[in-house]
């Protein structure tokens, strides 16, 4: 299916009020849209803030053991120059670098599924598996939500939320993706507004506990908008929180540096009920590939940016969120 293909098939069910579960990749090569009615448990499971179509089952009573083989600092170090140099030239603002990391796992994916806790999971047989806490955009009673997140840090470390909230690189990261997200809502709604700015989460993981930082951003769309649910979509991918700023260059410096296509990974997916939307950003990514795993994390790189501490970052988020 093409982008357009996809693009007016959701425009025809959200007219037509169909409920549809949707997922599109970060190069938007290989979007799919599916009936709620014909999603197939046997290869597709989702859990999208409760609604799901796995059934419920409780948490392993042993932890969940994870191995990293990460990329070498050197290697990382590498593509941080190649994203630097592009910042120092002014050719983005921000730019979200991302590394993949070999793993070792105990449990399939389909266990982790349903163990690990996260507002967005999306596991497709045999390909991925996504344990997302990051919204992409709500859709509710005719408004439009987003809720960018940027920002991490272990709660362990003393005076954490004070420390990630007076950081001066996380404040400047931050206020690039809420004005960026703004503008991205601008393109299909009126009277947008940040409602919330820079507000602190806790995420648990296998390992540890991390806090996470988000804003809330709203926005009205028009009366006929679910005839139009395709167009609003596309205009707003990819996700802000996820490549940078300016958009379309910053997309070109992440193909660059990274060196190979994200496929799903930093896409976004959702279903729609026939009159509201949910969607989350798929991060937090196991994929399966030539009989191994491979865990994808990364985070936004300014000029502020510090190689190690980038480095650091992208393997601090390699982990499987569970109570």
């Amino acid at each position: 299916m093409t982008i357009s293909e996809f693009k007016n098939q959701m425009n025809t069910w959200g007219q037509e009020k169909v409920p549809f579960l949707f997922m599109v990749d970060f190069e938007m090569e290989r979007p799919q849209i599916i009936r709620l009615s014909d999603v197939d448990e046997s290869s597709v499971l989702f859990d999208i803030n409760g609604f799901t179509n796995g059934k419920n089952l409780s948490n392993s009573e042993e932890p969940i053991l994870l191995e990293k083989s990460p990329i070498t600092f050197k290697d990382y170090q590498q593509k941080f120059d190649t994203v630097l140099q592009h910042l120092e030239y002014g050719d983005s603002f921000l730019t979200n670098l991302t590394v993949k990391t070999e793993i070792k796992i105990d449990h399939p994916l389909q266990d982790i599924f349903h163990f690990s806790k996260a507002k967005y999971k999306l596991l497709l047989a045999n390909q991925f598996l996504v344990f997302s806490p990051e919204t992409f955009v709500k859709i509710k009673d005719g408004k439009i939500f987003s809720f960018p997140m940027k920002g991490t840090i272990d709660s362990s470390i003393p005076n954490a939320k004070e420390v990630i909230l007076n950081n001066q690189k996380e404040l400047s990261e931050h206020v690039t993706i809420v004005d960026l997200i703004r503008n991205d809502l601008s393109l299909v709604a009126r009277h947008v507004e940040v409602n919330r700015f820079r507000y602190v989460e806790e995420i648990r993981t296998h390992s540890k506990s991390l806090l996470q930082v988000s804003s809330e951003i709203s926005g009205e769309l028009p009366p006929d908008y679910k005839a139009h649910l395709g167009d609003v979509l596309i205009k707003l991918l990819p996700a802000g929180s996820i490549s940078g700023a300016p958009k379309q260059k910053t997309i070109e410096i992440i193909k660059t540096a990274e060196g190979e296509k994200r496929g799903f990974y930093t896409g976004v997916f959702g279903y729609f009920d026939g009159e509201n939307l949910d969607s989350g950003v798929m991060i937090r990514y196991i994929e399966q590939a030539h009989g191994k795993y491979f865990y994808r994390s990364g985070g936004g790189i300014t000029t502020q940016s510090d190689a190690k501490a980038e480095y650091q970052e992208a393997l601090d988020k390699v982990y499987v969120p569970v109570d």
